[in-house]
């Protein structure tokens, strides 16, 4: 997909069309993720990293010939997963690269609005490194776009995703974002060993730390569901995950709070949520010793500072 440029200054470097490609990050998908990967590979260049473990399945030969599949064989993360499509994407010459979970369904005007929004931001802010949409969980918030967010002075500032213009924000997570790959590498690729929560904080911590911009595009929407199925208590909806997937937030919260570089604001929020999240861990969710002790034990490593894979401790 090319982006054909406007008049304008994209610090001497908008005289040329900007070249977007996707990357796709599989973990034992299903007909749905593969039809996705498919139609989106009609629209963009795409990479697909599948994460499955070796199994009989062959997911390669179901996927369009115009992708790029490159299958791990294990799973190695989210983060690294990202960083080997996002590699293979400046190996392509790509100038963008929109990043994707394996559900993901982007229209059109999410394809198209996304680099047209970089390209316009670049004219006014030469550093800018990353724009991500608005996106909706139907489950938690009935349809109304969750705020973008800034790291204020003790708090988070949740700013609501309104208006013509984009704004500036503090973090965006890694799904549905559309990344400028000229800075990638002096930002640097996301960090491996986090496996996969908090892996997009970290990023665009780390990003603004080093003089980089990023914003939210309100006006572009993506529907994105965070876990499973969400638990309701006393009327407000929380999202869950597996056990497993518990102790990688606890332990990548612990271990992102004891960093220095990291903004108090995020961190006394993390604070707050996580004695709410175990008890209703513990009350709510089955097996519940399953949820309590997995979470405990993430904590554990996080104040240890073991990270990668859980299997691997």
């Amino acid at each position: 997909m090319a982006i054909a440029q406007s008049d304008g200054d994209f610090s001497a470097h908008v005289n040329v069309n900007l070249r977007v490609g996707a990357v796709v990050v599989f973990y034992h998908p299903d007909e749905t993720c593969i039809r996705n990967a498919n139609e989106l590979a009609k629209r963009i260049r795409c990479v697909v990293i599948d994460n499955t473990e070796r199994t009989a399945h062959d997911f390669g030969k179901r996927l369009e010939a115009g992708i790029d599949y490159l299958p791990s064989g294990k799973n190695e993360g989210i983060a690294t997963a990202l960083n080997r499509g996002v590699a293979r994407l400046l190996q392509l010459g790509c100038d963008m690269a929109l990043l994707f979970d394996q559900d993901s369904a982007p229209d059109d005007h999410l394809l198209t609005e996304l680099p047209r929004a970089m390209t316009d931001i670049l004219r006014a802010d030469p550093r800018v490194a990353l724009v991500g949409p608005a996106y909706v969980d139907e489950r938690l918030g009935g349809g109304v776009p969750t705020p973008f967010v800034r790291f204020g002075l003790g708090r988070l500032l949740r700013v609501p995703a309104l208006g013509p213009a984009p704004l500036d924000t503090d973090f965006l997570i890694s799904s549905g974002s559309c990344v400028n790959l000229r800075f990638w590498r002096q930002i640097g690729p996301l960090q491996d060993d986090l496996f996969i929560d908090f892996v997009d904080l970290e990023w665009c911590v780390r990003a603004k730390r080093r003089g980089f911009s990023l914003y939210g595009i309100p006006w572009v929407h993506m529907r994105h569901s965070l876990g499973g199925e969400p638990v309701r208590v006393f009327g407000r909806a929380y999202p869950s995950h597996s056990a497993t997937r518990h102790y990688y937030l606890f332990r990548n919260a612990v271990s992102l709070i004891l960093r220095r570089d990291i903004p108090w604001s995020w961190k006394s929020s993390e604070l707050v949520k996580m004695p709410v999240r175990l008890v209703i861990y513990a009350l709510f969710l089955r097996p519940r010793w399953r949820h309590v002790s997995m979470a405990v034990a993430g904590i554990a490593d996080g104040v240890r500072g073991r990270l990668g894979p859980l299997r691997a401790r």
